[in-house]
């Protein structure tokens, strides 16, 4: 297994301490666009994730006082007009599977990511909170799905089959039909976040859930996110037996173990990941 700091990314910011990795969209002074060397680099970091033993849970946060602002308007949707205007549809093509496949490497990553999001959280960068396991923003921040006011449909990068899970079909739908944007109190009231926090603290409190996720079972945690997210499309009875593999799994950990043997001292169990 490799570790955390052997992976050192070139256009966003990368540290590990106590089992918990944080990336940080780091162009404020743009409000951290992503460019396509950053959608690739972030999809080669998350799908690497899996074979690292010291992250056990991963923040995901914009520096300064934004989230993102989304996909470069100079450095992407310039060079895709580019592209429409040579007629380059093959072109067009690889960006938009491109950008799927950073969604892709999110939710396969074993590890929980927690998106701390404050300020501007816009197209792409909305995509990256929502495809996020948890989320913790501000009442200044900003949500909106912006596609439409580029002349885009809302179905990009798995938005109209993750968004409605998160907030309701109705509420879902208003937001990739109309991009506009939603307040952090509303997205609080509508389930987006898991909860409100002061600006300053932000980083803070989205560090300290994931690294109590981090101390967790770590085994068990990444059947709970991909049980999660296979279970979309599953009928109940189909959802339960699957759970009941998963779960017979997890019980032939050490962990589990562990917890009996702690609850019997009348101690908390210290969980190893094995």
């Amino acid at each position: 297994m490799a570790s955390g700091a052997d992976l050192s990314p070139q256009h966003f910011g990368w540290g590990v301490d106590g089992g918990v990795a944080t990336i940080t969209l780091s162009r404020p002074e743009r409000k951290n666009p992503l460019t396509f060397d950053s959608y690739r680099e972030l999809t080669d970091t998350f799908g690497a994730l899996a074979a690292i033993d010291d992250v056990r849970a991963v923040v995901l946060t914009g520096a300064g006082a934004n989230f993102s602002s989304g996909g470069d308007v100079h450095e992407i949707i310039g060079p895709l007009v580019a592209m429409r205007e040579q007629g380059d549809t093959d072109g067009l093509l690889r960006f938009t599977r491109m950008t799927g496949d950073l969604v892709k490497a999110m939710r396969a990553c074993p590890q929980p990511i927690v998106a701390a999001v404050d300020g501007v959280c816009a197209g792409a960068g909305a995509i990256l909170a929502m495809a996020s396991d948890l989320r913790l923003g501000t009442a200044r921040s900003k949500v909106g799905f912006l596609f439409v006011r580029v002349g885009l449909s809302g179905a990009d990068m798995g938005a109209c089959a993750i968004l409605p899970r998160i907030i309701g079909h109705g509420r879902a739908s208003e937001l990739l039909f109309t991009g506009r944007f939603m307040d952090g109190g509303e997205a609080e009231r509508w389930g987006f976040y898991a909860r409100l926090v002061e600006p300053g603290a932000l980083l803070d409190e989205a560090t300290g859930l994931a690294r109590s996720i981090a101390e967790g079972p770590v085994f068990a945690h990444a059947v709970t996110k991909r049980s999660l997210h296979a279970e979309w499309n599953m009928d109940l009875d189909g959802a339960i037996s699957a759970e009941a593999e998963a779960q017979a799994r997890c019980m032939r950990t050490e962990d589990f173990a562990r917890a009996y043997r702690a609850f019997v001292a009348k101690q908390p169990p210290v969980f190893e990941g094995n």
